[in-house]
């Protein structure tokens, strides 16, 4: 059970929360949310830097690298030997480990602890607190110790600048170590920053032998080094730098003593404490080096030295999708052993790779435009940070957008977006090809990139879809026409019908609109075909949805998405000048179904079909089509209660997305905004839970159990549970949840909303999961970008530029300010004593007309 409210007040006190007066009966202890991570909080901590499609780095809770993920994939336990270091003159106990103790988690139990840790820096002195706190893209580390009489913080980050897609696709992290003398004597010192070469390649061969490429390297630049990595000859995408400087005069070994077992790092540690700097400039045979740079501070004076970290991986060994077969020519020229542009493009190679030549123009290019990067990407952190949106809100918003800077995310050379839904530990992101039902739910990247954006759905209406209007809904890599014989997505086709229509309002391009029309067309016409060959408005016949398997007859979620794409339909053919007549008698007759047969007077149900359809039933189908396994057993319960993996009467939280999608998209509303919201506060009476320990859950229960809180996917809250209904029907989606409380709120249902959202936020608080990787599918999982959603849900925001206006429908009562983000710039708007108001930022935003509607 969770504790008292009174005993929760004196665990905030204890564990350093800003908590200044007891919490409310209902309401949550000060400072719970958006606040700074200690003590056990700290456990999980890991916050990603790097540009999109780019690769990370994460800084943790106590200070350290690691996720260590620039080679295009992820590598969640890649945590390499390197870190940085300060060294007092004259103290006892003057030099550690500029990090907080090392976490719990990683001593017992982890991958090469088994060993003892002995690949670790762990056995060295550090910090004895450590307190971590975020404004994304930044996040700071405070370090205290008694042996030390400095205040020390770390300043971690990668630009992030709304519609400044290139700079914030950079290879490149920043740390800013800062140093305050609060003695009143001076205080010599030296910072230092130390690495092996993390990027040096292992290969084993045919026979099952392991051995290291002889390419590896160790290279110099002004004030740090380059750790190096070239290819192998049939391997061009071994090939691989990271670079580390500082912005300040440093002193660099380039090579480590070199001897057996852990000499190295004995000579290295001396060389640390004794404030010895070595002189050794050879980089033969180097796998590690270092950089120093020795300063002074008088009493209160206070130094910043800014390490800079950038990389560079041309070429990768991904390539998805049923495309053509690789082209037998050599991967790298056997005159010049440079990579074969022939062989190394039927592969994905990374946006970057086009826009620089190598490691040296990519960290010259970081060094020259740090300040300018910073400041832009300092700016939209104020902005948006001064917001005046609940601060479980903040939190969660801010925390997903580390998705984008994930490996999640890809952006290949010619500058277009693909994706996976998440990702695994390690070898290749978690379900490939910019998932058209998963992406549903993203609602960030339209708004802050939306030229990116854009370019998904110029890859799903050209390249993944055939001249029927087939969608593949799993795009290839590298991005280019595919086989069609898997069936379609009927919830991600429709939706990018939608989606096309909020790109184009977002961008007030209608000339873009116009061109990728008749794919759009194409696409909706083989839903309806397909799926509704009757004409009824409702999705009828077996339809692949995100749940990975089929809904058999008409159900409230899909068939709420098809009539929201079939008024998109309607408002794009006439802004286009073509007939819309038989969108809009469709759009009746698929509204009064949802109204009437597939509402039950509570919520928005699934009436399950599966005879006298165009496709036969289940029992004839052949084995491999769709998601068909029928054993005796099975086959028993279709007799009695139809098709396995339905909902049927049941209450489901996407129950009636389309209306919310109908809403992000910027459509005017097409369902009974009271059948609407009574669904909603169905969900969240049947739905929502604040203790799953008595919750069965067969399916995955890592996502929430015990005595953690959650908002369920389904339940039967009035019978008619089928034996076997769809699977994850049991489990807590963070993308659904986002869903489901940023339309409650624009139902007038805040409080119910924030009670999700804070349920969902103190399940990564850090104790037991990263704050900043809300996975479902994998990790950073792309359906969490919903909870950008929670700033329309409570503001109402939505910018039109083709009306040039913009809606306001205001939550958070008749003052307040909010960050806004639209194609051609971002700022704040809100009301001023009932007054719309806009104060542009960065760029411009041409409002002609404020709609300022009133709440529910």
């Amino acid at each position: 059970m969770k504790a008292p409210q009174p005993i929760a007040w004196l665990i905030c006190l204890f564990t350093f929360f800003s908590c200044t007066q007891p919490a409310r009966e209902g309401s949550l202890p000060e400072g719970e949310f958006n606040t700074s991570y200690t003590g056990d909080r700290l456990g999980w901590v890991a916050f990603p830097m790097g540009g999109m499609g780019a690769g990370m780095v994460c800084l943790e809770g106590n200070g350290c690298l690691s996720h260590v993920s620039v080679r295009h994939q992820p590598d969640l336990f890649n945590e390499p030997f390197m870190f940085g270091a300060i060294a007092v003159q004259g103290l006892k106990n003057g030099a550690k480990v500029l990090e907080g103790p090392v976490q719990k988690r990683k001593i017992f139990g982890t991958p090469y602890s088994g060993n003892g840790s002995s690949g670790s820096s762990y056995g060295f002195p550090r910090f004895q607190q450590a307190e971590f706190r975020s404004q994304f893209p930044f996040a700071t580390v405070t370090l205290k110790d008694p042996d030390i009489p400095m205040d020390v913080e770390i300043k971690g980050w990668s630009p992030f600048i709304p519609n400044k897609e290139d700079q914030s696709s950079l290879p490149v992290a920043g740390l800013e170590y800062t140093f305050s003398n609060t003695t009143d004597s001076a205080l010599e010192m030296v910072f230092s920053y130390h690495s092996e070469n993390f990027m040096r390649m292992r290969h084993t061969n045919e026979w099952g032998v392991t051995y290291e490429n002889e390419g590896h390297s160790i290279q110099r630049i002004e004030n740090g080094f380059v750790l190096s990595q070239s290819c192998f000859p049939d391997r061009p995408h071994y090939k691989g730098d990271f670079a580390i400087a500082t912005l300040e005069e440093a002193l660099v070994d380039y090579r480590w003593f070199r001897g057996g077992w852990y000499d190295a790092r004995t000579l290295l540690w001396e060389d640390i404490q004794n404030l010895n700097i070595p002189a050794d400039t050879t980089t033969a045979g180097s796998s590690n080096a270092s950089l120093y740079v020795p300063f002074s501070l008088g009493p209160g004076e206070t130094k910043t030295i800014h390490l800079v970290m950038s990389w560079y991986v041309p070429h990768s060994d991904h390539r998805f999708g049923s495309i053509q077969p690789l082209r037998e020519v050599p991967a790298c020229d056997p005159v010049t052993g440079c990579c074969s542009t022939e062989y190394t493009s039927q592969f994905y190679e990374p946006w970057y790779s086009s826009r620089f030549e190598d490691i040296f123009k990519v960290h010259n290019y970081w060094l020259t435009n740090y300040k300018t990067l910073h400041d832009e990407s300092e700016k939209f952190s104020s902005t948006f940070f001064a917001s005046d949106l609940p601060p479980e809100v903040l939190e969660a918003v801010s925390a997903n957008l580390s998705i984008l800077k994930s490996p999640t995310i890809l952006r290949q050379k010619d500058g277009k977006l693909w994706a996976y839904e998440g990702c695994f530990e390690s070898g290749q992101g978690c379900c490939v090809g910019s998932c058209t039902h998963v992406w549903n739910y993203a609602q960030a990247i339209p708004h802050l990139f939306p030229r990116m954006e854009r370019s998904l759905r110029q890859t799903e209406f050209n390249e993944s879809q055939d001249e029927k209007g087939h969608q593949t809904f799993r795009s290839a890599l590298p991005i280019q026409v595919t086989d069609h014989s898997f069936y379609a997505a009927a919830d991600g086709q429709l939706g990018g019908v939608m989606k096309a229509y909020r790109d184009w309002r977002i961008s007030g391009d209608t000339g873009w609109l116009r061109s990728l029309w008749p794919g759009i067309r194409a696409s909706y016409g083989y839903c309806s075909s397909i799926w509704d060959p009757e004409g009824k408005g409702v999705l009828e016949e077996p339809h692949h949805n995100t749940y990975d398997i089929e809904f058999w007859g008409p159900d409230g979620m899909c068939t709420s998405i098809y009539m929201g794409a079939t008024l998109a339909m309607t408002r794009m053919a006439q802004a286009l000048g073509e007939d819309t007549d038989t969108y809009a008698q469709l759009l009746v007759k698929g509204t009064q179904a949802l109204e009437g047969e597939l509402y039950n007077g509570e919520y928005f149900i699934q009436k399950t079909t599966w005879k006298g359809l165009k496709a036969p039933p289940p029992d004839e189908i052949p084995e491999g089509i769709w998601n068909l396994d029928y054993s005796a057993e099975a086959l028993e319960l279709l007799k009695k209660e139809g098709p396995k993996y339905q909902y049927g009467t049941g209450c489901l939280s996407d129950g009636i997305i389309g209306a919310w999608m109908d809403a992000v998209c910027g459509l005017p509303d097409f369902l009974d905004r009271e059948k609407v919201k009574s669904h909603l506060n169905s969900v969240y009476q049947y739905n929502f839970r604040t203790d799953l320990t008595d919750h069965v859950n067969p399916q995955r229960p890592g996502f929430g159990n015990g005595e953690e809180g959650g908002l369920l996917l389904c339940s039967w809250p009035h019978g008619g549970q089928p034996s076997l209904p769809f699977v994850y029907s049991n489990e807590v989606w963070t993308g659904i949840e986002y869903q489901v409380a940023s339309h409650l709120m624009m139902h007038g249902e805040v409080e119910k909303g924030l009670d999700i959202v804070r349920e969902v936020r103190r399940r990564y608080d850090g104790t037991m999961r990263n704050p900043f990787n809300e996975y479902e599918c994998g990790h950073w999982y792309a359906r969490a970008l919903s909870s950008y959603a929670l700033i329309q849900g409570m503001t109402g925001f939505f910018y039109d530029a083709i009306d040039k206006s913009l809606q306001i429908n205001s939550q958070l009562g008749e003052d307040f300010q909010c960050f806004i983000s639209t194609e051609t710039g971002y700022g704040m708007a809100g009301l001023r004593k009932g007054k719309p108001f806009l104060d542009v930022v960065s760029g411009h935003i041409d409002v002609r007309e404020f709609i300022h509607q009133t709440p529910d």
